[in-house]
């Protein structure tokens, strides 16, 4: 084979029934990161890769740890039950979502490899009569592991050949450092260890020292963001600044962004305004803020995943690193962040005239193929929507800097009375607990009803007919919807170059 021919699943030696598996996938061929790490992995190389989301990560390192325990299992003299593989991922969400790539690549060998999460939302009881089956990969967050390990109900030292760190970067970020040496301690001296990350920072580079034994360090020389044919970026040129949230408004209200929506803006004031904003249309969002605890920012997240606000306004700095979960085009699983794997996505980038520069450096770190400019000019007739700037202007004038104070004291207030921590100091000081509890509610803008109700007549000629606007949502059931596929009303719109609704909208 030609060195640079790429390496396909089927020339790395892999069991049948891994292969199997692949193919069931709808993997055609390797990504990047799984074409370099798997054949070393299956060496015995303790590795160090860095590769961005999505880039299928999770089955580089699953694919050589299912290989090894089987071939452990078919050659190796008959041993005893026990736990050999152990994945630590940062969120109880990233360890289902391992669990899950790891149980369909090992479907066709369920009896021989067996599973489990020891991060899901049960009691302690139920987890301890799991591990005392022994299954073969243990996937769980660090302090989840570490509980076990001490309440003696999972034990590595004898047994553990595997070790995989998922989100390398963000195990300590989200707290876990101390968990994470003590953990060590219950290790065997010797196994084989990947870290995986989407970034090299400080942290990784101590996990390195830590559990990495003269590893092999993989720096894929690729784009930390999808292509063009996974991955469009359009820029939308807007005269004013209400102009901004005139078209984002109309964008939702409308329903032609449908399915969930990461909007992103500079400052976390900014973030509140837009959340106001979009509150007096009856547009359901929540802000992912930096100044609540991590806990209470998972939990933001997991009401986003589970139907509760189809928006997350957030800075780039406030973002997680938790999966956020969107809706998918095409077929295959659901549950895919949008420009994951195979899972399409669009982004639209608001610019003001004033904001050209940035957009010049950030095309310069986007870098367009073959000279092509990264973002792509998205045309919008806003003459189209101008019936609606009266009611962005009404909206815009109801969202003060006062309420804006107000809405984030309302948070912080909420945080406190729901706070673990603050228990036992309100159980000793009872007052100060009636003191929060009674304190006046905060009004942070006046809701005009009206507003939520667009009246057909506003509605543009062109899209009459083909659009749903965006009503006032449920609060979940715990019955289940079925989805009906509708119509895609963009393509009625003068523009160019759009080939998929818009799932992410940057301001």
């Amino acid at each position: 084979m030609a060195d640079d021919e790429a390496l396909g699943f089927e020339h790395m030696g892999l069991d049948p029934r891994l292969l199997q598996a692949v193919t069931d996938l709808g993997w055609s061929r390797p990504t990047l990161i799984q074409e370099k790490a798997i054949p070393l992995a299956l060496e015995g190389k303790d590795l160090l890769a860095r590769a961005r989301t999505g880039s299928g990560k999770t089955a580089a390192y699953a694919v050589p740890m299912l290989q090894l325990l089987l071939q452990r299992k078919a050659t190796g003299p008959v041993v005893e039950q026990a736990v050999r593989g152990l994945v630590l991922v940062p969120t109880k969400e990233l360890a289902r979502q391992a669990q899950a790539m790891i149980q369909q690549l090992a479907a066709y060998c369920a009896r021989d490899i067996r599973v489990a999460n020891v991060s899901a939302a049960e009691d302690s009881a139920s987890q301890r009569a799991v591990l005392m089956e022994k299954p073969d990969i243990v996937v769980g967050t660090p302090s989840r592991i570490l509980n076990h390990l001490q309440q003696d109900s999972l034990k590595l030292r004898d047994s553990l050949e595997l070790l995989v760190m998922d989100e390398a970067d963000l195990l300590f970020s989200f707290g876990f450092e101390e968990e994470l040496k003590s953990l060590l301690c219950h290790l065997p001296r010797i196994y084989q260890a990947f870290l995986m990350s989407a970034t090299f920072n400080e942290d990784v580079q101590t996990l390195k020292e830590l559990v990495l034994h003269n590893p092999v360090t993989l720096k894929l020389q690729e784009s930390q963001l999808p292509g063009p044919e996974q991955l469009q970026q359009f820029q939308v040129v807007c005269g004013t600044e209400e102009d901004k949230f005139l078209l984002l408004y109309a964008l939702l209200k409308l329903s032609l962004i449908r399915g969930k929506s990461l909007l992103f803006v500079n400052t976390l004031e900014r973030g509140y305004r837009l959340r106001l904003f979009l509150e007096q249309f009856s547009i359901p969002a929540c802000v992912l803020n930096g100044e609540l605890p991590l806990r209470s920012r998972c939990h933001i997240i997991s009401q986003f995943n589970q139907g509760f606000y189809d928006c997350v306004i957030a800075t780039d700095a406030e973002v997680l690193g938790a999966p956020v979960k969107g809706k998918r085009q095409g077929k295959g699983p659901k549950g895919n962040r949008t420009a994951r794997a195979n899972n399409p996505g669009v982004v639209l980038t608001f610019v003001l005239p004033t904001e050209q520069s940035q957009l010049g450096r950030i095309e310069e770190l986007l870098g367009g193929e073959n000279g092509a400019p990264a973002l792509l000019p998205y045309q919008f007739r806003m003459e189209e929507i101008e019936g609606f700037r009266y009611r962005c202007r009404d909206a815009m004038r109801s969202v003060t800097k006062q309420a804006i104070r107000e809405a984030r004291l309302k948070e912080i207030k909420e945080e406190l009375l729901h706070s673990e921590r603050l228990k036992t100091y309100f159980e000793d000081n009872p007052r100060d607990l009636q003191l929060l509890r009674h304190d006046l509610p905060l009004h942070p803008a006046v809701v005009k009803p009206h507003l939520g109700h667009v009246p057909d007549y506003l509605v543009p000629p062109a899209l009459r007919g083909l659009v749903h606007p965006h009503k006032k949502r449920k609060k979940p059931s715990s019955k289940k919807v079925k989805k009906v596929k509708a119509q895609n009303p963009l393509r009625s719109f003068k523009h160019r170059g759009v080939k998929h609704r818009p799932r992410a909208v940057p301001s």
